[in-house]
């Protein structure tokens, strides 16, 4: 998501009163992970200047598929078609129904934007209540240079990680699955997730930052407690999901925790979106890289990287819930 708009002020330059335990609990976390990346960034992978770019990540495994691999017509994005539109498949060792170690919990997945927000521009500019001040609906999101949204990135993502945690035996929300002509509004993402009584909920984003600005940052909801908004029960619970995310995020796409903000934490809190600032269920947002930057966008519009994308953030999720 670009940081203009309704839920995408700049940060505040004020640091964080969570950011020095927040920067050493993820380390304590997930050393191997960091650790890993940084030593395939130093010795392991090709240059930035070479084949396979660095975040893409040597460390993981699975190789493309021939449909992710195979070549087709040139899409937008200048990558061929088939690794844009790769779809999510279910896994064939997914349980039955309602079984797995996640059965009995509830997770809310919120694919950020909607590809109808551009033509209801009234509709998404109405203002409504954070908590904190009043903001717009929605926004339309972000695009990488060639003109791929944000929202197809958001809720192709958003339908990986509803197969993977499904999967587990978890019952999956999504608080918009293309079948909305626009939003919903903030207030209203917050909202299907308390209503639903969620265990962990996630918003899905990609960031619109210049050029040069790569890697994933995880925002966390900071201590509101003003209107509508009390976020003071899910702050810690909110910070630990985050953490694991964060650090399965890097272990499993070998991406690098944002170069811009984060100061390289991969973590971010914030007290001016509303989609944290009103729920009352553990709640994070992730910006998984930067459309704007050309290294960053082969990874977003690349279908087995969307892959990895999706399951760095179920391992996450899974921690959590599994304590």
């Amino acid at each position: 998501m670009s940081y203009t708009g309704p839920d995408f002020d700049p940060p505040q330059p004020r640091r964080s009163p969570l950011r020095r335990p927040l920067t050493v609990a993820i380390a304590a976390l997930v050393p191997g992970a960091l650790l890993g990346w940084g030593v395939y960034a130093a010795v392991g992978g090709p240059d930035d200047d070479g084949g396979t770019d660095r975040a893409s990540g040597a460390a993981t495994s699975r190789a493309p598929s021939p449909r992710d691999s195979a070549p087709g017509a040139k899409s937008p994005t200048g990558t061929s078609s088939s690794a844009v539109d790769d779809k999510p498949s279910a896994s064939p060792s997914a349980p039955a129904a309602n079984s797995g170690p996640l059965k009995g919990k509830v997770v809310v997945i919120d694919p950020g934007h909607n590809t109808g927000n551009f033509q209801h521009t009234s509709e998404i500019n109405r203002k409504v209540d954070i908590g904190t001040n009043h903001k717009e609906c929605d926004t339309t999101g972000t695009a990488t240079n060639a003109g791929w949204p944000e929202a197809k990135f958001t809720l192709d993502v958003a339908h990986r990680l509803r197969t993977l945690l499904e999967a587990q035996g978890a019952t999956v929300k999504l608080t918009q699955d293309g079948d909305r002509p626009y939003g919903p509004c903030v207030d209203e993402r917050a909202r299907i997730g308390n209503e639903a009584k969620a265990d962990a909920a996630i918003s899905i984003h990609a960031d619109g930052a210049g050029a040069g600005n790569r890697g994933f940052h995880v925002i966390l909801p900071g201590s509101v407690h003003d209107g509508a908004a009390d976020t003071r029960a899910i702050v810690a619970p909110s910070a630990e999901l985050g953490q694991r995310i964060a650090g399965n995020f890097v272990r499993v796409t070998g991406s690098a925790p944002s170069n811009y903000i984060g100061d390289g934490t991969g973590l971010v809190t914030r007290t001016d979106l509303g989609g944290l600032n009103l729920s009352t269920v553990p709640k994070v947002f992730i910006e998984c890289g930067n459309m704007r930057d050309s290294k960053d966008a082969a990874l977003l519009t690349s279908g087995a990287w969307r892959q990895k994308a999706a399951q760095g953030m179920s391992e996450g999720i899974v921690s959590f819930l599994r304590g």
